[in-house]
């Protein structure tokens, strides 16, 4: 939420901040995971938290007089009894959400700030009343709400703080900020609305009919009553649609009028802020869990009303960025901290950069340069005194350091004795490599340890980190000495970090340089909060021998990359071109016409109208029968050869086949970078500990199809090598099954070296091992993958094309030859349920909380993932360990054979001149050995000038 001025238009001293907190709930609960803000009663509270921490950010930056929160209940109101199906399309409340309303209002409780219902109206009617009650009272008003209804309330005085990303950003609008994006004046939205339709509330508006065409009416007409008694003089598709919908427009118009004369339980005036009730607050906060952020809440008061008992000054304070003028300075700096490890943050020229997800692949982005690297201590405690004292920060410009500073630099960060404690070493690795610098000797990656921490969170930025497990902030204006940085623009403020006789660094403002002081703080800070977890969880060892050492290792491999020949992937752009063209033309030929085969709308009407396929089992969705790729195969199955609706289906799916190639070839045509192509790894995405491949992910590319051999046929050997090797382990999710199980018939047969899939279907079927049929060995293979995913029988059947029962008697075949099988699955998840977390053989846990919930299919999920994780997170620990022994072996023995590539099970290097059976010799022994299992770990190698020659 950005601060503003006060209202110029406004004379009286009174603020009155009210805010839609049905709203803004329901947007803290989407912000934050559930999974991350359970207290030990089983509680959620992570919509509390967000919502707290946003009315606390809102009291300290806009300093109101007045605050009022607004709440529905769970009654209908007036509109549900004007019209049945108002709000009918919402999506069932999340049970997670369930109860944190009542939790928020016992915060504002607490806090002193009313929180107001009335029977019959919603939570926007109260907002109005106050509005209007402020307006007439002279008071400048900010309205912060998700709801588009407000934006009807919006005057000169009146403004509205509208979310754009949950509750920690918004845009506000004054009136003609409402004009600008809205193309109408705030007190004519109500018109456009009714015009437009609302989904939120399920209200429909004209078809055809959207914003701008609104606008435009509006405009000439004046408003919707005076559109409604023109509507037989607008001509077109547009007027018959207004006039046939007109019962909706006027409906519309109804219920979204905002009632502003409520007879509301808490009179304006009484809506005064006054410091929070301290003995309600610490219970209170002592059940939530919060403490933390109950800090944060006493800072806050105390700052406002500095005569109430509240104790609070903040805990830490901004720290003093001081910028190194010479080497000596810097060695000095470092001398005195040379055990203790030093934060590390970047000051970044991200003028190049754009937030789009094609970022990380733009040239722009990638030579984002690092303009000063900024040194943290941590806070000490000096004997005697109450708190922390924050110790000096040092900065050194890259664009202007001296040859010798900036040396001295390189040797420290080159130092992999020198600890450093960063978040996200990866990507600041890089941005110091792109300027020429090394980066070793990291002892802490925030981002990694968030997610050993929480690995089922689907976001790890440092902020939010912070947020969560500080209650914190990255702004220097949240801390003592940065109330200067509150209204700061873009220009430099002069006087608190840098004496006169020294010079600001260029291109950072001396609010860049305090915003990287307060990240290097608040990662000591937080490196400490999330190594106490580390160690709860038991998992600081995975962190520490397993996660960051990897880190760096990959590091390398994206600075490095693989070679590629740009003329073959050409090649391949126009070969599946012409295919895609083929395929569309053919497919026209059948049905006699052009259609977009993009278009499902258009492909429901060809494969169900036209072509009359059959429509018995066919899923539907808000726009027809679906056309997914599960779908048209099973229509596949149920048409013959030579029928037209089949013939459409082979082309429809030729067609996607090869736009989904050329999708694939062209993102790497589009990646490569001085005849390479670097994609970026991910560590902290996939919840079961494996790596994700991103921008380009060359994970996707198929290897069992001539297609993606092709593709792959266009990695090649780089310049100075002799060739590319690939080795990858044989069946290693089915080796970590038959250890875990301890099933003897399984482990026998991986030590015999026997066909595991043969040996299985044998004792399934019945047969011998040398007489088990392909389509035998296809089932017993996809039901054994399956198992380890909890695959159940209707699954199965749909995976294989049999029947239910069929499955069925498959799966009981399966477990009465392979018992500890059976029960090994049963118990990982009864276990699972006891414990709330499964574990891998390195002990990488994943927390699943549904697995006791109340809700079937989340618990069915939680169920599924109980399975797979320690098998599949097995498996990701073993490669990763296989990396890490193969990396220390090269640079032990000096090899200059490097790493390239990472996929699942596979590992692909670039082979020095001389060195194939060194190295060959080497990685059988170190991924052979990465775990100690009752069964052998076999891996096989290739050896080729292309990823595909390389294949074995």
């Amino acid at each position: 939420m950005n601060p503003s001025p006060v209202n110029p238009a406004s004379e009286s001293p009174e603020k009155l901040l009210v805010v839609d907190g049905h709203s803004m709930a329901f947007r803290a609960f989407y912000a934050l995971p559930p999974e991350a803000f359970i207290t030990d009663s089983g509680q959620y509270t992570n919509a509390v938290h967000g919502f707290t921490n946003m009315l606390l950010k809102l009291i300290r930056e806009e300093r109101p007089t007045h605050v009022a929160l607004a709440f529905d209940l769970d009654t209908p109101t007036f509109r549900h009894q004007s019209y049945d199906e108002y709000k009918g399309g919402r999506d069932k409340t999340p049970e997670e959400f369930r109860g944190q309303i009542d939790l928020i209002k016992q915060v504002a409780e607490a806090l002193r700030i009313p929180a107001v219902t009335l029977e019959g109206y919603e939570a926007d009617d109260i907002v109005a009343t106050y509005v209007t009650q402020a307006e007439a009272a002279g008071w400048e008003t900010l309205i912060v709400s998700g709801d588009r209804d407000a934006l009807q309330l919006v005057t000169e005085n009146t403004h509205l703080d509208y979310p754009t990303s949950g509750v920690s950003k918004s845009v506000r609008l004054d009136p003609a900020g409402v004009e600008a994006k809205y193309l109408v004046p705030p007190q004519r939205y109500r018109d456009l609305a009714a015009l437009v339709g609302e989904s939120a509330d399920n209200l429909p508006g004209v078809p055809k009919v959207g914003p701008k065409t609104a606008a435009k009416w509006i405009g000439e007409y004046g408003c919707a009553e005076e559109i409604i008694a023109n509507a037989a003089n607008i001509k077109g598709k547009v007027g018959e649609n207004l006039r046939a919908a007109l019962d909706d427009v006027r409906r519309n118009l109804e219920l979204n009028q905002l009632i502003c004369d409520l007879d509301l339980p808490v009179a304006l005036e009484d809506c005064l802020l006054t410091p929070p009730d301290r003995e309600v607050v610490e219970p209170l906060f002592d059940s939530l869990q919060f403490n933390q952020i109950r800090d944060r809440l006493f800072e806050v008061f105390a700052s406002r009303f500095p005569e109430a008992d509240l104790s609070a000054e903040p805990t830490e304070a901004l720290p003093e960025v001081r910028v190194a003028s010479s080497a000596a300075e810097l060695s000095a700096f470092l001398q005195d901290h040379d055990e203790a490890p030093l934060a590390l943050t970047l000051c970044l020229d991200r003028s190049g950069e754009t937030h789009s997800t094609k970022a990380r692949r733009d040239e722009a982005a990638r030579v984002a340069e690092a303009l000063a690297v900024v040194l943290v201590p941590a806070s000490q405690q000096s004997e005697g005194a109450e708190e922390p004292e924050t110790v000096p920060a040092l900065a050194i410009a890259l664009t202007s350091a001296d040859e010798e500073l900036e040396g001295a630099l390189v040797q420290w960060l080159g130092a992999a004795g020198k600890p450093k404690l960063l978040h996200d070493v990866k990507d600041a690795g890089k941005r110091l490599a792109w300027r020429g610098l090394p980066l070793r000797g990291a002892v802490e990656d925030t981002l990694i340890s968030g997610y050993l921490v929480q690995p089922d969170r689907r976001n790890f930025a440092f902020e939010d980190l912070v947020t969560q497990h500080l209650s914190g902030s990255v702004e220097p204006g949240d801390y003592i000495g940065g109330e200067e940085f509150k209204d700061a623009g873009e220009e430099p403020v002069q006087g608190s970090l840098f004496d006169e006789s020294e010079e600001p660094v260029p291109g950072v403002t001396e609010e860049d340089l305090a915003r990287a002081g307060v990240r290097g703080m608040l990662l000591h800070s937080l490196s400490s909060r999330l190594h106490a977890e580390l160690v709860d969880r038991k998992v600081e060892q995975l962190f520490y021998e397993m996660e960051i050492p990897l880190a760096e290792i990959l590091l390398q491999m994206e600075l490095t990359g693989i070679a590629v020949s740009t003329e073959k992937l050409q090649e391949l752009d126009a070969d599946f071109a012409q295919s895609i063209e083929a395929s569309a033309q053919a497919a026209y030929d059948v049905v006699g016409h052009e259609v977009k085969l993009g278009s499902p709308k258009q492909l429901q009407t060809v494969l169900f109208e036209e072509l009359q396929l059959p429509t018995a089992g066919v899923k539907k969705n808000k726009t027809g029968y679906s056309t997914d790729v599960e779908t048209l195969q099973d229509l596949l199955t149920k048409t013959s050869p030579e029928t037209p609706g089949n013939q459409f289906l082979v082309n429809l799916m030729a067609h996607r086949d090869s736009t989904k190639l050329r999708q694939t070839v062209t993102g790497l045509i589009e990646s490569v970078q001085g005849g390479r192509i670097h994609t970026t790894y991910a560590q902290t995405v996939a919840a079961t500990g494996r790596l994700s491949s991103l921008h380009p992910n060359l994970q996707n590319i198929p290897v069992r199809t001539a297609a993606g051999r092709l593709i792959r046929d266009a990695f090649v050997v780089g310049e100075g090598y002799e060739s590319l090797l690939t080795a990858d382990y044989s069946q290693i999710e089915m080796r970590i099954m038959a250890h875990l199980s301890g099933d003897e018939a399984l482990i026998e047969a991986f030590k015999a070296g026997e066909d595991l899939h043969n040996f299985v279907g044998a004792r399934v079927f019945g047969v011998g091992t040398d007489e088990v049929s392909a389509e035998q060995r296809s089932k017993v293979k996809a039901m054994s993958y399956g198992l380890a995913y909890g695959l159940s029988s209707f699954g199965l059947s749909k995976q294989l094309g049999i029947g239910v029962d069929e499955a069925r008697d498959l799966m009981n075949e399966y477990f009465e030859r392979f018992g500890s099988v059976r029960d090994y699955l049963r118990e990982v998840v009864t276990q699972a349920k006891k414990d709330g977390f499964t574990s891998t053989i390195y002990g990488r846990r994943r927390y699943l909380p549904d697995l006791t919930s109340d809700n079937r299919q989340l618990r069915q999920m939680a169920e599924r993932a109980a399975l797979n994780a320690p098998i599949q997170g097995s498996a990701a620990d073993i490669i990763k360990r296989a990396m890490i022994d193969v990396d220390a072996a090269l640079t032990e023995r000096q090899l200059k054979s490097r790493m390239l590539l990472q996929v699942h099970d596979e590992l692909i290097f670039d082979v020095a001149p001389g060195e194939r059976e060194t190295l060959e010799a080497l990685v059988l022994e170190k991924m052979g050995a990465a775990a100690d299992l009752s069964v052998p770990l076999e891996v096989h190698v290739g050896v080729g000038s292309s990823w595909h020659e390389a294949a074995h």
